[in-house]
Formats: structure tokens, C-alpha cells, sequence
């Protein structure tokens, strides 16, 4: 696992600790529309779309 791979997969785990705490609406449900995202571009080995969804996800929680 590239140092690039294992940063992403950290971001992954931070994201979806953060989309378990958030309390339920809109907001989480569009943030695991794009945690979905990130999963499927992650099993891609895209990597840059994997940030970028959960960048997403996580201003969907902001």
C-alpha cells in the first residue's frame, strides 16, 4: 500500500467515524450518498475521486 493509498483509507475511516456520530436528516443522508461514492471509486483504485467524494461527504456533515 502506497503512503498515498494508506492516507485515503485513514480519510475513509475518519469520514465514515464522523457520518456514524452525526445525528439523522438530510445532511447524513447526502453525506453516505457520497461516502457510497467514495467506497465504489476506492474499489476502483481511483484514488483522486475517492478524496474527493469524501471531501464531499464531509462538508455534507459540516
Amino acid at each position: 500500500m502506497t503512503p498515498e493509498q494508506k492516507k485515503t483509507a485513514e480519510k475513509m475511516t475518519s469520514v465514515k467515524a464522523a457520518w456514524d456520530k452525526a445525528p439523522s436528516g438530510p445532511k447524513k443522508e447526502a453525506a453516505l450518498k457520497h461516502y457510497k461514492a467514495a467506497e465504489k471509486a476506492n474499489t476502483a483504485k481511483n484514488v483522486a475521486e475517492t478524496n474527493k467524494e469524501l471531501d464531499a461527504a464531509t462538508h455534507a456533515l459540516a
